[in-house]
């Protein structure tokens, strides 16, 4: 049986979140500006928002599990490189210099 569902509610929820999600750390990089703490919620922002992409754009739930695999992987990515760039930035740059 072909049942069509309405999946507009759903993306209008999903795109409202990462907008809200984007204006709080806009707002928490502004108000906190030099919080020691702050790459770390911002990390789990970005976090929050592949995997909110993931799920509900590119349909992660009903990929392979090859491709869920690789997309968790990337999603993770970048926040644990703006976590070692935050804490570490000094000696990774030494480490990238010829």
């Amino acid at each position: 049986m072909n049942i069509k569902t309405d999946h507009f509610s759903r993306l209008t929820a999903a795109w409202l979140a990462l907008v809200g999600l984007t204006l709080a750390s806009l707002g928490l990089s502004e108000w906190f500006r030099a919080a020691p703490w702050l790459p770390l919620l911002v990390a789990a922002i970005i976090w929050l928002k592949g995997a909110l992409v993931a799920r509900c754009f590119l349909e992660s739930q009903v990929a392979s599990p090859f491709i869920a695999h690789v997309l968790k992987t990337f999603i993770a990515l970048a926040p644990i490189a703006l976590i070692a760039t935050a804490f570490f930035g000094g000696t990774l740059a030494r480490w990238a210099t010829l």
